[in-house]
């Protein structure tokens, strides 16, 4: 995904081309013939990789929520407790803008396909995505302790709806440039967080 540097595999190709095609046109308005077209194999080449559609979904939607958790671990173990929270924060989101400006895709086909997962593969995803909210949670609390667990939670997904609502934004010219993006979403998302603590201790929570 967006953090590999290296060239990807062969695998990677149809799985980042299928993406594309499933957020274009839908799920069921993609064949297994366009999706090996645009990688030149042929359709049924595919099933040397896949054993079909619903296994490019699921290998999607199960992939990236792991990826996501895995490289907020990694964010949260390079810190080993000598960052302060907030530049462990500041680290959280940074990656997922990154996910968010360069996976978009995905983001569409969360929203749009999850239901299409067999149970098994739904339910995984929503365990992997359970554990990425909570990495956030006590990182965001550890930045403003009175913050009580249930807001932080509620203010972790509001900066989540807030960043994966880059697809919405993709006609032409209605995003500056990338850096310029990235700046702006994680401005916002601070901001949002930082409204969440002031709420909070105002409150005298």
């Amino acid at each position: 995904m967006a953090t590999r540097t290296d060239a990807p595999t062969r695998r990677e190709q149809i799985l980042k081309e299928a993406a594309r095609l499933f957020a274009e046109r839908g799920f069921h308005g993609v064949g297994v013939d366009e999706i090996g077209a645009a990688v030149g194999i042929s359709g049924p080449g595919l099933y040397r990789h896949f054993a079909g559609k619903d296994a490019m979904l699921a290998e999607l939607l199960v992939g990236i929520s792991g990826q996501l958790l895995t490289g907020a671990k990694r964010r949260l173990a390079e810190a080993d407790g000598a960052a302060a929270p907030t530049v462990v924060l500041d680290s959280l989101i940074e990656g997922h803008i990154d996910f968010a400006l360069d996976d978009r895709p995905l983001i569409t086909l969360h929203d749009r396909e999850l239901d299409r997962l067999r149970d098994s593969d739904r339910k995984l995803v929503r365990q992997l995505q359970r554990q990425y909210v909570e990495l956030w949670v006590e990182t965001v609390r550890a930045v403003y302790p009175g913050l009580p667990e249930p807001a932080a939670r509620s203010a972790v997904h509001s900066v989540f709806g807030l960043l994966n609502s880059t697809p919405h934004l993709a006609r032409p010219g209605s995003l500056p440039g990338r850096t310029a993006t990235a700046a702006l979403l994680h401005r916002m998302a601070r901001g949002a967080f930082e409204a969440a603590g002031r709420e909070a201790g105002s409150r005298g929570e």
